[in-house]
């Protein structure tokens, strides 16, 4: 590798106890490698010392660059904004908790340099509790193989390894960080996954629950969306207009048939317009939201805007 080779993007969220030791051992495994290398860690609005932390580290380490947001904006648009300034060939993302490990970052790179675009971390041994992390876990990354067609284990490993050219072509928005792999192959990417270690956090509280794989599910339907039906949504409503259409039509036929021969009276059922009803409006609703997520990327592409404000930046020079 040449020129600037490596990225290394990692968002933060009061995490004071435990970047000071990641930025070190971080440090200590790109200094092994030889290779030029920037770290970018983003501040997503950090209310404990992070920050105090990282400005202490940067007046010491140049190649530590610090995106410092408003307020938190969440980790998808963390790392969005490191994707954005990172100037490396190849950008590695990590967790800022010391629960994925810097000495797996060669592997990644060696697969990257076997020609994939994109390298997948899988906590083949997680050091999480089973039922809070683990099983949810589990039923999340089944289900997104499922509907995206791109089957990993653990789609939740921050731990990864991108070609930047291929990274910075993922638009990012909402909670999607998640899906990159299945959004880059919608577009041809190549993704392998790699077992990498996982440790047992230390300090600090975890920034995830159990009701975040409901969030992932609603997500889902988004990116789902976007793989199949972004450029010819109405393959997707249309169907779906065509057969209840059809259902509706058959079923009124049905029981104007029954009045008009048998004489049932149709007056004495509601519940079938209850059911017909909140049918339609049920499929309205997530119309409406998949046309929303649609009309959110318009708003900010076509303005060039951002889905994070940054408060300041540091050791990034003329860059900015």
């Amino acid at each position: 590798m040449s020129m600037l080779d490596i990225s290394i993007v990692i968002p933060v969220l009061n995490e004071e106890e435990n970047i000071g030791i990641l930025l070190e051992r971080t440090f200590s495994v790109m200094q092994k490698l030889g290779v030029e290398y920037e770290v970018i860690v983003v501040d997503d609005g950090s209310t404990d010392k992070t920050f105090e932390v990282l400005c202490t580290i940067a007046k010491q380490e140049p190649r530590l660059k610090i995106i410092r947001f408003r307020k938190n904006f969440g980790q998808t648009a963390a790392m969005a904004a490191g994707f954005s300034y990172a100037k490396g060939r190849v950008i590695v993302t990590m967790d800022g908790d010391l629960q994925n490990d810097p000495e797996d970052i060669p592997l990644l790179l060696s697969k990257i340099n076997e020609g994939y675009d994109i390298v997948s971390g899988w906590r083949k041994e997680r050091k999480d509790p089973w039922l809070s992390r683990k099983l949810p876990s589990f039923i999340a990354n089944w289900i997104i193989s499922k509907v995206t067609g791109v089957r990993l284990h653990d789609y939740g490993c921050t731990l990864k390894a991108y070609r930047s050219d291929v990274i910075k072509e993922v638009r990012l928005y909402g909670e999607l960080h998640r899906f990159i792999p299945a959004l880059a192959k919608g577009v041809g990417a190549s993704v392998v996954e790699v077992p990498v270690k996982h440790h047992p956090r230390k300090f600090g509280k975890s920034k995830y629950s159990i009701f975040r794989t409901v969030k992932v599910i609603l997500d889902l339907l988004t990116v789902k969306f976007l793989l199949s039906y972004s450029s010819r949504p109405n393959q997707l409503f249309g169907l779906l207009g065509i057969s209840f259409s059809t259902f509706g039509t058959i079923y009124i036929a049905y029981l104007v048939f029954e009045r008009m021969v048998y004489g049932v009276p149709l007056s004495n059922k509601p519940s079938l317009l209850i059911s017909v009803m909140l049918l339609i409006v049920g499929v309205q609703l997530l119309g409406i939201g998949l046309l929303g997520e649609i009309m959110i990327r318009t708003y900010y592409e076509s303005q060039g805007k951002n889905v994070y404000s940054i408060k300041e930046m540091i050791n990034f020079g003329d860059e900015r």
